[in-house]
């Protein structure tokens, strides 16, 4: 699902973001990238998304090499990825259900089918009875919930995650975590970026840790070395 070959971010005037980063992750996986502030995870989810290009190196994604891609492609793959930030970006002035099947209208979905889905996957994350409420009336939870369900709406192959529970308490972030791995469930690849120390202890996935641009270690690669 995702490759990256030596890749490299430098941001002007000469600060490394990323230095000669190697990575396999397989269709399905759960992967957690931690690390300090500053240690270079936003930088690689935004690569994936190509918001950012990487300075060296190749990124290849579902199959396809994304540093090579143009506007259509660039938006062909963002079509796929569903993202979900820290901060929840929903539109203030939009329903729940609004601010999620807006998501789906802007790629050409119909209104009806992606209100439908919208409604379907409200349910799914606990909100039947909040679809016709506004961000600002709902609790931190609720809201990341809306925002998962606007990460979904396009059924993405891909779902990355920006420190989604650090604005939230200790029980918030544990319920967010259950609805990603109730998303996993269903075969699709996460990759979450989070310094949360308590989420990385109770849900034991891959973890993949970066420290100042460069790869630390991978537990997936320690697990290989044990059982060899």
């Amino acid at each position: 699902m995702i490759q990256l070959f030596r890749v490299s971010k430098v941001y002007p005037p000469n600060y490394p973001a990323l230095t000669d980063i190697h990575l396999h992750v397989e269709k399905g996986e759960f992967v957690f990238l931690s690390g300090p502030s500053g240690a270079g995870k936003t930088t690689l989810l935004k690569l994936l998304f190509r918001e950012e290009e990487a300075t060296g190196g190749q990124i290849i994604v579902n199959g396809r090499n994304i540093t090579r891609l143009d506007g259509a492609g660039i938006a062909r793959l963002r079509q796929e990825i569903g993202l979900v930030f820290q901060e929840f970006k929903l539109l203030p002035s939009m329903t729940a259900l609004e601010n999620v099947a807006l998501a789906a209208e802007v790629v050409g979905m119909s209104r009806r089918e992606s209100r439908r889905r919208a409604f379907h996957l409200l349910r799914e994350l606990g909100l039947r009875e909040k679809h016709d409420a506004r961000p600002l009336t709902l609790s931190g939870g609720e809201q990341q919930r809306v925002a998962i369900a606007r990460a979904l709406v396009n059924d993405p192959i891909l779902v990355l995650a920006d420190e989604p529970t650090g604005n939230l308490d200790a029980d918030m972030a544990e319920e967010t975590m259950r609805v990603f791995l109730k998303i996993h469930e269903k075969g699709t690849t996460i990759m979450i970026a989070t310094h949360d120390a308590g989420v990385l202890k109770r849900f034991h996935h891959r973890g993949v840790q970066l420290q100042r641009g460069r790869l630390m270690s991978d537990s997936k690669s320690a697990q290989r070395e044990v059982a060899s």
